[in-house]
């Protein structure tokens, strides 16, 4: 079975390797991309076959669409949302944790049981009695039926609603990775990137009309930061605007929200393209499109404004001159500045990486399993030469983390801030050709070798399998610390864990 999976990952993985958009006053009448890569991946195979060869996920019958995350797996997913997470203090973002269930008279008020109700997953409690309810005995309160939440925007509602807001406090923005359920067809569930179960990089901005186009430069900002890191492109950015029929609000207020979205669209300085009459019934959007090397469009990051929710759940703030507040303008009056009203705040609906599993997907087919190091699941591997370096390479492995056997021993909690690195030891008796074949095949990022010689120096003889880090390595190491072993390095544990912190900072 070894052998078999190992084959298979010999045969699917290869070596995969910024052209800057220029700023357009008006959308390009032809379709264009923002490239962020000079040289897109070209995958051998799709991510289900790397994602079983990589020993990432699988799926089971017994809870179709929802991917089970092997430990390599959920590692990168883990570091997918620490990622964002670190991003988020920029942005000015706060995490917040709502509920997966909801009952069915939150959906009414939110739209979602009548227009969406065949793609949720209903669910049945047991009411105020404490025994289960049939649908005919159900009451409202207690006994109504549950809904599996689809999207968070009606709980992150209910949070703004908590407390009385003034235009002072504004713009608040919650994220959240909840995990979601949608009731996809069986026959449209294909690996990580149709699925029922999944989480996004959900964030809600609650702001004044005033506030728009602030916001949304901010986010296509921050969609512009996310891909240029990964790499990842081609991308289009896509404005889709007021449906000919079937809209919610006024046509001035689409009017006006549409110039907003194309005034940061302008000033990003990216490409990008009208699509006439598309946009939700609630409010105009911006739809990031990435393509795939294999010609395939995904759409990933979204921005949309809604007029109708905030109205749906009666949400308001306070403002002086509230007439003028609404329409987003200012005015100097003073018998109108003299007043103050309840205004309903607009909401932003951003989702940066969109489905963290189909993220994960296109991730898994661009870089084929030669994942950058702060990404990877296998980062260190250290291979002793003989059973005699065993004790030595398990005293490196600790160190890298900086554990210290007494300390543990003491019962102190590891500090918050301190990094951890997924280190291996390959304690085979094999020959160390053989132990570093298999550590180039299974993609260490880092390969250290230590023998007698290493034993007695303190030291380790470095490998650096990534070109991007060898080429980094290559700038920062003196001729001092490079091997006679080859193109390698003989660096101590803190001269490694200094290069592994650049790397990590650095998001190589």
């Amino acid at each position: 079975m070894i052998l078999k999976q190992l084959r298979l990952l010999i045969i699917v993985l290869s070596d995969v390797s910024e052209q800057q958009a220029t700023p357009n006053d008006k959308p390009p009448k032809h379709k264009s991309l923002n490239p962020t890569t000079s040289d897109p991946p070209i995958p051998t195979a799709d991510h289900r076959t790397l994602g079983t060869a990589l020993d990432l996920f699988s799926t089971s019958i017994y809870s179709p669409g929802s991917p089970l995350f092997h430990p390599d797996g959920a590692h990168i997913f883990q570091k997918l949302q620490a990622f964002l997470r670190a991003q988020y203090a920029t942005f000015g973002f706060r995490e917040v944790i709502t509920p997966t269930i909801y009952k069915q008279s939150l959906w009414e008020k939110s739209g979602h049981w009548d227009n969406y109700k065949d793609d949720m997953f209903e669910v049945t409690g047991r009411g105020a009695s404490g025994a289960a309810k049939t649908e005919k005995a159900a009451e409202i309160g207690e006994d109504e039926k549950y809904g599996l939440k689809p999207m968070n925007c009606p709980g992150h509602c209910l949070l703004f609603k908590s407390q009385s807001r003034s235009y002072r406090d504004l713009p608040i923005r919650y994220a959240d990775f909840s995990p979601l359920h949608r009731n996809e067809i069986s026959g449209a569930l294909s690996g990580l990137t149709r699925v029922r179960r999944f989480h996004q990089d959900d964030g809600h901005v609650f702001c004044r009309p005033a506030q728009v186009r602030e916001e949304i430069e901010k986010t296509l900002q921050f969609v512009g930061l996310v891909y240029e890191t990964f790499g990842l492109g081609p991308y289009k950015l896509v404005l889709s605007t007021r449906p000919k029929e079937q809209f919610l609000g006024k046509v001035e207020e689409w009017d006006r929200a549409e110039t907003q979205l194309k005034e940061a669209l302008n000033k990003s300085g990216r490409e990008w393209e009208i699509n006439e009459g598309d946009g939700a019934f609630y409010g105009p959007k911006i739809d990031i499109i990435l393509k795939d090397s294999d010609g395939k469009e995904h759409q990933t990051a979204t921005i949309q404004l809604d007029f109708q929710l905030p109205q749906r759940f009666g949400l308001t703030y306070t403002a002086p001159a509230p007439e003028f507040e609404a329409k987003g303008e200012t005015t100097t009056d003073s018998a109108a500045l003299a007043n103050t009203g309840e205004v309903t705040p607009v909401i932003i609906h951003r989702a940066i990486l969109g489905s963290l599993e189909r993220f994960m997907a296109l991730l898994i087919e661009h870089y084929k399993g030669h994942w950058p190091f702060w990404l990877s699941p296998r980062q260190v591997i250290v291979l002793p030469l003989t059973q005699n370096e065993v004790a030595y390479a398990n005293d490196i492995a600790a160190k890298l983390n900086h554990i210290d056997g007494p300390s543990t021993a003491l019962g102190r909690p590891r500090p918050l801030g301190l990094p951890y690195y997924h280190v291996d030891v390959d304690k085979n008796s094999q020959t160390i050709g053989k132990k570093v074949s298999r550590a180039k095949t299974k993609h260490y990022n880092l390969i250290c070798v230590v023998g007698k010689t290493e034993c007695a120096s303190g030291k380790m003889v470095v490998e650096i399998v990534n070109p991007a880090q060898r080429e980094y390595a290559a700038k920062i190491f003196s001729e001092d610390c490079r091997s006679k072993k080859g193109p390698r390095y003989e660096l101590d544990v803190e001269q490694l864990q200094g290069f592994m912190a650049d790397l990590s900072r650095r998001y190589l």
